[in-house]
């Protein structure tokens, strides 16, 4: 038996790491893989992004974060909704059998305000499971920490490769079994 693939995808705001993951994960469960975790969508208004959400790849949609003024905890002009963010998301990285590949976007500053994220996203690192995430290209704590992992590959998404990227990771995270002989 192979180990499982960790595979954290980086590189600079608005590169296309979202688009690249939720590219691969839609044609994995095209594919009959039973995918589970969630992206972030920006939420804009008639005055430019009024914060994000959270969407689970099975249609559940929460708050990650807001312009408006609530409680919670802040980063730059957003306030973080950590209930909705953690009873949306956490559900869809719990480690469980069953799940052929885990999504996660992203390994953030705004998502590792959380302890809960931070210590799921620990479990599913130390976890024999198949995990596709991206990860902030600077930070501490967790960011650093996941990068650092021996059992993790790191690959930075530019303009030149993210288009060929959605082929080839969707090829390297099918189960070995289910890989087309080439």
């Amino acid at each position: 038996m192979t180990p499982a693939s960790k595979i954290l995808l980086t590189g600079v705001p608005g590169i296309g790491k979202t688009t690249l993951i939720r590219a691969v994960a839609e044609q994995l469960q095209g594919q009959g893989l039973a995918v589970s975790g969630f992206y972030t969508a920006e939420e804009r208004g008639a005055h430019g992004r009024t914060g994000f959400l959270v969407v689970t790849l099975d249609g559940k949609r929460g708050r990650l974060a807001t312009t408006a003024r609530t409680e919670g905890p802040r980063l730059g002009r957003y306030t973080v909704q950590l209930h909705s963010f953690e009873a949306t998301a956490l559900p869809s990285i719990a480690v469980r059998a069953g799940v052929d590949l885990f999504v996660l976007d992203e390994i953030g500053k705004m998502e590792c305000l959380s302890p809960r994220f931070v210590a799921a996203v620990r479990q599913l690192l130390g976890a024999d499971v198949t995990l596709l995430a991206t990860v902030a290209q600077r930070g501490t704590g967790l960011i650093a920490e996941a990068k650092a992992r021996p059992d993790v590959e790191v690959v930075e998404v530019t303009c030149y490769d993210r288009d060929g990227l959605v082929e080839e990771l969707t090829a390297r995270l099918q189960p070995p079994n289910s890989r087309q002989n080439t």
